[in-house]
């Protein structure tokens, strides 16, 4: 495999740049030299740097024997290559979210066990049994899996690999843990300590389901009062905003007359009360960005729900199942629970039924309005 090398040159005007150069043969079979400027010293750091960099580049020059590229690329270089193609902060068909996640899986869990090896020593066994040695949920397990999978394929379509090896690796995604989950009375003292704003938010989480990067992704032009609805368009995460999780995630969301009140209640109260503006600004940003979702269940909710007994670590999805839950227990139709949460996937709430009606979903979200209506909605 060609490796070539990573010099830092100078320049007879500007910083130094760093370079890096190969021989490679030429039409008449003749071996000549090749060198591309991968940047100045002032955008990249180090010779680490540069060499990070590269790495990815080094597969394109080495696109002969697949037989070769096999034994010779590492973990390592794949995983340099298929970010530069498919997590590049300027690539549009994945979002956000998606990069931040495979990112985290990549860096915390994936490089530093296996980059190192070269592609043809990866095998399913050995894979399979340090999945199980990790110390995380069954579906974590089955997400690094996937992804490893991924990869590996990115590495067939772009010749870098001729196989998958992840393709023969069992993981089950059954939980091993039940998520956290509240009752209605739980949440009810919940709201009841709870200041305006968390208390507003709290409500509308467990009076909609909606997921917490939507519920901070919403302005007040997607909230129609006329006709009750909620409109999806995006969501936020890490204060980035993109697009929502999946197409059935964009559906709209009926809005409860009493969350309805709610929500108009703290819009009298918040000095950000355009159309155009956050439902949850955020005044440190001056209105231009919403709260930070983490910090505010770090530092106000987990707190209040600690004081008034709940042990259970409650977190930015539990208001989710809670919502579905509730659902569940007032014995709504299977179909109105999914359009409710809005799944994409059928397997994920037994999509056994047609279309559901939207009176059948204002019914069944009223449902679960009516079991968290022990609070007031007055600013405090």
């Amino acid at each position: 495999m060609q490796n070539g090398s990573v010099i830092r040159a100078e320049r007879r005007r500007g910083p130094d740049v760093w370079e890096f150069r190969w021989r490679e043969p030429g039409a008449d079979g003749k071996r000549r030299h090749r060198r591309i400027v991968l940047g100045s010293v002032e955008q990249v750091e180090d010779e680490v740097a540069a060499r990070q960099a590269i790495s990815a580049l080094k597969l394109e020059f080495n696109r002969g024997s697949a037989w070769l590229k096999t034994r010779s690329a590492s973990v390592y270089d794949l995983v340099s290559h298929y970010r530069e193609r498919e997590l590049d902060p300027d690539t549009v068909w994945k979002t956000h979210s998606t990069k931040v996640t495979y990112e985290g899986y990549l860096n915390k869990w994936i490089l530093p066990r296996w980059e190192n090896y070269p592609l043809v020593r990866v095998n399913a066994g050995e894979v399979e049994l340090w999945l199980r040695s990790l110390p995380l949920a069954r579906s974590s397990c089955a997400k690094i899996r996937n992804l490893m999978s991924v990869v590996f394929n990115h590495g067939i379509r772009h010749e870098i690999c001729d196989r998958n090896p992840i393709q023969l690796v069992r993981q089950s995604a059954k939980r091993k843990a039940v998520p956290v989950i509240l009752s209605a009375s739980e949440v009810q003292k919940l709201l009841g300590v709870l200041g305006i704003r968390e208390r507003t938010l709290v409500l509308l989480a467990f009076g909609t389901g909606l997921r917490m990067s939507e519920l901070f992704g919403l302005k007040w032009n997607d909230i129609d009062f006329r006709r009750n609805e909620i409109s999806v368009t995006r969501s936020i995460v890490f204060q980035v905003v993109g697009p929502c999780k999946t197409e059935a995630s964009q559906k709209p969301v009926p809005l409860d007359s009493r969350l309805a009140e709610a929500l108009k209640v703290w819009r009298d109260y918040t000095k950000y009360s355009k159309a155009d503006d956050w439902v949850f600004a955020s005044p440190a940003a001056r209105g231009k960005r919403p709260y930070w979702g983490q910090c505010l269940m770090r530092t106000i909710i987990r707190p209040a729900a600690a004081k008034i007994g709940i042990t259970q670590r409650i977190g930015l999805h539990t208001s989710r199942h809670t919502y579905s839950s509730l659902l569940k227990a007032n014995k709504t139709d299977i179909k109105v629970t999914q359009e409710l949460l809005r799944h994409a996937s059928s397997r994920v709430t037994l999509d056994t039924y047609t279309q559901a009606v939207t009176v059948q979903k204002r019914r069944a979200q009223s449902s679960v309005i009516r079991l968290l209506q022990a609070c007031t909605t007055g600013a405090g």
